[in-house]
């Protein structure tokens, strides 16, 4: 039984940099990106290395062993009797890379396996994808406005709604959760995707309306939510325990720009959207 789902966003991409509408248009972190996600990784690893116990309990090969000439094997019992090992941690990604990459900074770590699922992936911008916000204003400031003030004016450019993307997230995670209902170890599902997706997805499941200018703000860059289900027979209802939440760092150092040594002369810095934006 699932009984615990992390949504983790995926780190900063060059589109992310640019202000360019990323959707479903397949862009790989940047080297800032990649220091975020290792960083979120870091710190999740230290609240759930639980999980790499438990993978280690199920797949004692991965257990390392001395020469024959050691005093004594490694002992996989050590791991299989740990209270760590009557849990699972399941992760399931985008398959957009830039989620991959992001999941196995994490799984990578845990020595723990990522499922691909095609219902995790960002937002559909329609036309509107790989433009920056001024070219779609130049382009048709009507729609764009109606985009901002969440009426909907998007559509007409073939952008996915959010009642749509939520929808579509709700959906799958309520199918993980049917998937796992025979098994019978708690089970921690993280679930690594988009910024758009998991503000619809965690809307939806807290039976919010994704329109709503009021409901939930942006998630940062290789931040997470983090969600507690809650069964009575066949329904489920939702607790959301954390949101936007990320590592330590993120909040003693510049998060979207990165350290400095990472950052060549001529990269441009990323700066926050201002209101008339």
């Amino acid at each position: 039984m699932i009984d615990d789902v992390i949504l983790l966003r995926h780190g900063r991409t060059t589109f992310n940099l640019h202000r360019r509408m990323q959707g479903q248009i397949d862009v790989p972190l940047d080297i800032i990106g990649q220091w975020q996600v290792d960083q979120s990784a870091y710190e999740l690893a230290k609240t759930l290395y639980w999980a790499k116990v438990s993978s280690i309990a199920d797949h004692p090969d991965q257990l390392v062993q001395p020469d024959p000439h050691a005093a004594r094997r490694s002992d996989i019992e050590e791991y299989r009797q740990a209270p760590a090992a009557r849990r699972l941690l399941r992760i399931v990604s985008s398959d957009l890379f830039r989620a991959q990459q992001t999941a196995h900074a994490f799984a990578d770590l845990m020595r723990l396996p990522v499922e691909l699922d095609t219902r995790l992936r960002e937002r559909s911008f329609g036309q509107w994808e790989g433009m920056t916000r001024e070219e779609i204003r130049r382009m048709d400031a009507e729609a764009y406005a109606s985009w901002k003030a969440h009426t909907g004016g998007e559509l007409a450019y073939g952008v996915e709604s959010r009642e749509a993307v939520g929808r579509r997230g709700a959906q799958a995670v309520a199918s993980m959760l049917a998937d796992a209902g025979a098994q019978p170890r708690p089970t921690t599902l993280m679930l690594v995707g988009h910024g758009s997706w998991i503000v619809a997805t965690v809307a939806t499941l807290l039976g919010l309306d994704p329109d709503s200018l009021n409901a939930l703000g942006a998630v940062r860059n290789a931040c997470w939510s983090r969600m507690t289900p809650v069964y009575d027979g066949d329904v489920v209802s939702w607790q959301l325990d954390q949101y936007n939440q990320g590592p330590a760092i993120a909040r003693l150092t510049d998060w979207e720009n990165g350290p400095q040594d990472l950052r060549r002369p001529d990269m441009p810095m990323w700066k926050p959207i201002t209101v008339s934006a």
